[in-house]
């Protein structure tokens, strides 16, 4: 199980909107097939390993980190791929989590006579497939913070300056953050400072991954035409209000945006409808790579699920730009505390990780 895990983490930058999926197969204490699910689209990891195991399955032991779907999407079921060759048992890490049809592939083979055991590793597939699994549950994805920020928690000069506070090893290491994201999201005062590509432009990841979905929290809809998100790709969205200009909108659509409106809040989007939104567009994992206000409204708002902070070896002063913009707190037993779940160095910086609840990173 522990090798259908590694095999299954080789689909991080490339399996969404399914689940990262490793299976082994194993016959007389030896290996004859396996296989990683690579692309949505793309065979299961059970096909793929039973492909290269051809007859050798025949009375083998599949061990899959996730429970055999059940049901036809893009590719057939796997539980039948499974009986079909005759594989004698199957052990699986974690629940299927969709309500739908969790249990049923167990069930399934089962009542082919194949022996199934579930729940072998499962902490550890949980935690691989922790946005796939939430979203499953509750139609939310997995929303991470990254902020970029000096040793004194300043994100930006007074002036709106940050490129760059940190160093060129970990600015590269964001680039890993996001190919292993369904979607990038971003607020438009940003946008409009910045004009950030929230694109994955590392040549050993670009090559492979599917590209995130970039996502802009724009209530007036300023976002201009030209901006560098906007790719030929089409995987741009802008989020807005009922209220927006209609003629600001029609422009962004012409230029290959997909301009969604959302309910209004006060202060611009309902930042929930957009998250939720975004799980509905297939984004397993969120990452927000905002300025403080942003990232402050999604924390207010409890959307945030973990934060990855680059810390740089520098002081910037007290007039310089804070990280989060938050309501202040009366008393210090009222802040929120978050569990650290790593930390570790990038170059000349610190990569700090920190979540709400048990580790899954």
């Amino acid at each position: 199980m522990a090798r259908a895990l590694a095999l299954a983490r080789r689909g991080v930058t490339g399996a969404d909107p399914n689940p990262r999926v490793g299976c082994v197969l194993v016959a007389g204490g030896e290996v004859v097939g396996e296989g990683w699910h690579r692309r949505a689209g793309e065979p299961h990891a059970e096909a793929l390993a039973l492909a290269a195991a051809g007859e050798r399955a025949r009375g083998a032991t599949a061990y899959v980190s996730l429970e055999p779907c059940n049901h036809q999407g893009r590719t057939p079921p796997c539980t039948e791929a499974l009986i079909r060759a005759g594989v004698r048992r199957v052990v699986y890490a974690h629940d299927d989590p969709n309500p739908a049809v969790a249990g049923r592939g167990a069930a399934r083979l089962r009542e082919a006579g194949i022996e199934v055991r579930g729940g072998v590793l499962a902490g550890p597939a949980g935690t691989l497939n922790a946005g796939f699994i939430q979203r499953m549950r509750s139609g939310r994805p997995r929303v991470t913070v990254k902020l970029a920020a000096s040793l004194d928690g300043r994100t930006a000069m007074a002036d709106g300056e940050s490129q760059w506070i940190t160093g060129p090893e970990a600015r590269a290491d964001v680039q890993w953050l996001r190919a292993c994201s369904g979607a990038v999201l971003t607020g438009s005062g940003t946008l409009l400072v910045d004009d950030p590509r929230l694109d994955v432009r590392r040549e050993d990841l670009a090559a492979t991954c599917l590209q995130p979905l970039r996502a802009v929290v724009d209530s007036t809809l300023r976002t201009p035409p030209q901006a560098r998100i906007i790719g030929a790709d089409a995987r741009a969205v802008v989020f807005t209000t009922p209220g927006a200009d209609a003629g600001a909108q029609a422009r962004l659509e012409a230029a290959g945006v997909r301009v969604e409106r959302v309910a209004a809040a006060p202060g611009g989007c309902a930042l929930p409808a957009v998250i939720r939104r975004l799980g509905e567009l297939g984004a397993n994992e969120v990452l927000v790579e905002a300025g403080p206000r942003l990232a402050g409204a999604l924390a207010e708002a409890g959307l945030v699920d973990a934060w990855v902070i680059y810390l740089a070896p520098r002081l910037l002063g007290d007039l310089a730009r804070g990280m989060v913009t938050l309501p202040g707190l009366g008393r210090l037993a009222e802040a929120p505390r978050l569990a650290w779940h790593d930390c570790r160095r990038v170059g000349e910086d610190l990569r700090l990780t920190l979540a709400h609840g048990p580790a899954t990173t």
